[in-house]
């Protein structure tokens, strides 16, 4: 009850008219917060859109969960003839997290990217001669897919420094059955579909507050030196800050939306009118008109950056702030930066200068060995990663019904995820290893408040 009314007194007063300290961190995303702690808690729409704004939203829903057929067909044609999966909520399920496939099981929310050495004409991953760059594991009736992929995992057996153990598992990924030979040198990196709420907040951060938090060089030889990683931009036709995907090689929602219709389903549109398959054996020669319409694109990229936050809880909670304190004495909130104050945008109101929290710098960082593809993107190299925001990442058990985390999944705890950390965070690492299984377990449930 308490937090609805801070809701609606902070909908009624300028933002500016507050001062920083009156902001609450219940309200991870502003006034786009929402009040859903269940299986929807990812999927619930900004609480003050006007009806037109609704309208929109609505239909970009509807979109994203539409299924994809093979054309012709009078409804969502033109799967393929090439693809990772049929619609986006196969592998973003409730708005939320993916996890690799179990025994047994195919890809499905976790996809491939492939490229050679070398750059591609902006500077991008050089693409596979054949393949391209990413790797489709599924082919319409007829049509062989690019190859399958197999993953077989190895469990390492570690004790933190009070006796008790943990395991973490590495992966090891093979391409298998290519429908024409792969060349030599090819370079894997594996993703696993991430969240999609709150990223037309992430949007709105001014990149000048993404540079501040910048220190390349290592400036203040902390051993932290996040940088910011400069993809092209499609639409724009110039290299501009990126902000989305796992190594930040996306710079806007639009974009990252297009790109995953046409690599994710094989569905061209206004920004990506080609199919993945063109110029190999599988090409339909289907490139006479888009796949999915300009409008309906834009509904859809509408439709993600819209999606609210969901509020936390028990931040007030004792041993939660316990778990706080250890988190920043950890240098955690140094990479997972908690705050930002987003730009103004007199066409967008609702995402303008909001104060968030969503716990991520927006920057690539050198995560170590462990953690490395090995595979560059644009500025970031085989080894950087960019800081996952951690806001909702204690509900993916309830929205999502695992606890995989990691860009590929391979962590099956939060605390899994944490020992990973190796590079700039091992420092982070090494502390959290080093504390009691007391402490451990207040900076989990402090997690889990996000």
């Amino acid at each position: 009850m308490i937090i609805g009314i801070i809701v609606s007194v902070y909908a009624c007063v300028e933002p500016d008219a507050l001062q920083d300290s009156d902001y609450s961190e219940w309200l991870s995303g502003g006034s786009q917060t929402v009040f859903d702690n269940g299986v929807g808690a990812f999927s619930t729409a900004f609480p003050n859109l006007t009806s037109a704004r609704e309208h929109v939203h609505g239909i970009g829903d509807g979109a994203f969960g539409q299924t994809f057929v093979t054309a012709p067909a009078p409804i969502n044609p033109g799967l393929g003839p090439i693809f990772n999966n049929v619609s986006c909520t196969s592998c973003h399920v409730n708005d939320g997290r993916g996890k690799p496939p179990g025994a047994g099981e195919q890809l499905s929310s976790l996809l491939i990217r492939i490229s050679i050495p070398g750059t591609d004409a902006h500077g991008g991953p050089n693409p596979v001669p054949g393949f391209g760059g990413q790797l489709q594991q599924r082919g319409i009736f007829g049509v062989a897919p690019e190859a399958l992929v197999k993953i077989e995992y190895t469990e390492k057996q570690y004790t933190f420094a009070d006796g008790e153990a943990y395991s973490l598992r590495f992966p090891t990924y093979s391409l298998q059955n290519p429908y024409t030979a792969l060349p030599a040198g090819v370079m894997i990196s594996p993703r696993i579909a991430p969240p999609v709420f709150g990223l037309g907040l992430l949007e709105a951060i001014d990149e000048a507050d993404i540079l501040a938090n910048a220190d390349v060089e290592d400036m203040n030889d902390d051993g932290i030196s996040g940088k910011p990683n400069y993809a092209w931009n499609v639409v724009e036709g110039k290299m501009t800050l990126g902000k989305f995907g796992w190594k930040a090689a996306n710079p806007s929602v639009l974009q990252q939306s297009a790109g995953a219709y046409n690599e994710d389903m094989g569905i061209t549109n206004f920004i990506f009118p080609h199919e993945t398959a063109m110029g190999q054996s599988q090409y339909d020669g289907r490139d006479d008109e888009y796949e999915v319409s300009d409008s309906l694109l834009h509904s859809v990229a509408f439709y993600i950056r819209t999606l609210g936050v969901p509020a936390r809880r028990s931040a007030d909670d004792a041993v939660v702030l316990q778990g706080k304190k250890l988190f920043v004495e950890g240098k955690c909130a140094q990479c997972h930066v908690p705050r930002f104050r987003t730009k103004t945008d007199v066409a967008f109101p609702e995402i303008s200068n909001q104060v968030i929290f969503p716990y991520t710098d927006v920057l690539v960082h050198d995560m170590g060995e462990d953690l490395a593809d090995n595979r560059p993107d644009f500025d970031a190299n085989g080894r950087e990663w960019r800081t996952a925001p951690l806001w909702g990442i204690g509900l993916t058990r309830i929205v999502n019904g695992h606890q995989n985390f990691l860009h590929d999944g391979r962590a099956r705890t939060l605390l899994e995820a944490i020992m990973w950390h190796g590079g700039e965070a091992e420092q982070s690492k090494d502390f959290v290893s080093n504390l009691s299984k007391t402490d451990r377990d207040k900076l989990v449930k402090f997690l889990e408040s996000l």
